[in-house]
């Protein structure tokens, strides 16, 4: 048996705004399909999650993603999917383009379904009213699972429960997941712990992962391939593609990343700008670099790059002296960049902040500090620089733990709306000036 396992495939993100950033997505799908899939004749192909980049679907993206999969179709090939949390179904109609596209017979949504109840069922696919959880294809059985978001820890227990008497001693179980795991992301954000993963091991003989963009396995049992695409310049070094495995009749794995297929060219380039002289001298800096570092003319065949530059360190002068336009002109005229990105991180003379704190102090009170510091350089909010350094900080928490944006608002709102020390003192000064009339 033989599989490709492919997911996060974002059709129609338009990073930056561009329409050829649209296209790379698509060029990435479709190489895949064409150079891989097809010629491989895999029994099926997974598509772990994030079909597409957003809900509602445009024409043209609607276009490419049947393009891919109708190659697949031709070429007699299933696609089995599970929606993600980009392409998940709508709450109040319940309907997603990924369902569309099950109906009209382009790939199959597996997904447990709902009884009558609210409990979770898993149901064998049924071709005339194209759904199901599961599907038994080619020695395999695969089972589909939903989005859960945040309460993956609490929901992945009682979809192990419910799969449970539907597993096959004789067949290959496979479960597709998407899901960030703890310890493979750099978010602040609650993932679905390693142990808990580790539980579907006695049911499940591969996990097909998708979610998080770059690639990561474990036990050569569960696998996430990454994204096909870097969808921001941050992945650019992530590794990333996807798997062909090949399942021999001892049930043993061989999944084999791939990534041999057309990508965007990603360039980044740090450069410290501390004592430079002025802003002619910090252009000067990075033309050389560039000119040393990123080729001007892109090799035949290949697509121009995405060229991001990150300045750093302190400078001698006002920051609005650098030019950033002209500078980031110049960089795409030098090099026929797509787009360039120039990151402005230093840290100019007027906001030298947090030099005299010590290093010892704990991370979220230096920032405390520095933020009061900034505030209070501000006349208008210097009497109130702790209270609204405090705000920031809570807001910032609220954010990080994917509070509702409207808890945060209100919050920003409460905080905005109280009475500074000031305007206490006055309101308690009246009451005592009233207290003496009386």
């Amino acid at each position: 048996m033989r599989f490709l396992h492919i997911a996060d495939i974002h059709l129609g993100c338009r990073r930056y705004n561009l329409e050829e950033r649209a296209r790379d997505f698509f060029r990435a799908w479709y190489d895949v399909i064409e150079r891989h899939a097809v010629p491989s004749g895999p029994d099926f192909v997974l598509i772990a999650g994030d079909l597409f980049h957003v809900r509602r679907v445009d024409p043209l993206t609607m276009n490419q993603a049947i393009a891919g999969l109708r190659l697949l179709k031709e070429a007699g090939i299933p696609v089995l999917a599970i929606e993600g949390n980009h392409d998940q179904c709508d709450a109040l109609s319940g309907s997603s383009w990924l369902r569309s596209l099950s109906q009209w017979g382009f790939l199959k949504l597996l997904e447990p379904q709902r009884g009558e109840d609210g409990q979770m069922r898993i149901v064998a696919w049924d071709d005339e009213a194209c759904c199901g959880s599961y599907i038994d294809i080619a020695g395999a059985r695969i089972f589909g699972s939903n989005w859960y978001g945040m309460s993956t820890n609490a929901a992945l227990p009682r979809l192990a429960e419910a799969i449970k008497p539907f597993i096959s001693e004789r067949r290959f179980n496979i479960l597709m997941l998407h899901t960030d795991v703890e310890g493979q992301t750099n978010r602040p954000i609650p993932a679905l712990s390693f142990a808990r993963l580790n539980e579907l091991k006695a049911i499940i003989d591969y996990v097909a992962l998708g979610h998080t963009h770059r690639r990561f396995e474990f036990d050569n049992w569960a696998f996430n391939p990454g994204s096909l695409e870097a969808c921001t310049v941050d992945e650019y070094q992530e590794e990333r593609g996807f798997y062909l495995v090949e399942v021999d009749d001892g049930k043993g794995i061989t999944a084999r990343h791939i990534r041999d297929y057309v990508q965007r060219p990603i360039r980044r380039v740090w450069i410290d700008v501390s004592g430079s002289s002025g802003p002619e001298r910090v252009r000067t800096q990075v033309l050389d670099k560039i000119q040393r570092e990123i080729s001007s003319s892109p090799e035949d065949g290949e697509l121009k790059p995405i060229v991001e530059v990150t300045l750093r360190g302190r400078l001698g002068f006002r920051s609005s002296r650098l030019e950033i336009a002209t500078l980031r002109d110049l960089i795409q005229e030098m090099t026929g960049a797509l787009h360039v990105i120039v990151r402005n991180l230093t840290v100019p003379v007027e906001y030298q902040v947090g030099d005299s704190i010590d290093p010892s102090v704990p991370r979220h009170e230096r920032e405390r500090r520095i933020l009061e510091d900034l505030i209070a350089r501000d006349a208008r909010y210097r009497d109130r620089a702790p209270a609204i350094a405090a705000m920031i900080m809570e807001t910032k928490r609220l954010a990080l733990a994917e509070a509702a944006p409207e808890t945060i608002a209100d919050f920003i709102a409460q905080q905005l709306e109280a009475p500074t020390e000031e305007e206490q003192r006055c309101e308690a000064h009246s009451e005592d000036d009233a207290k003496l009339r009386v």
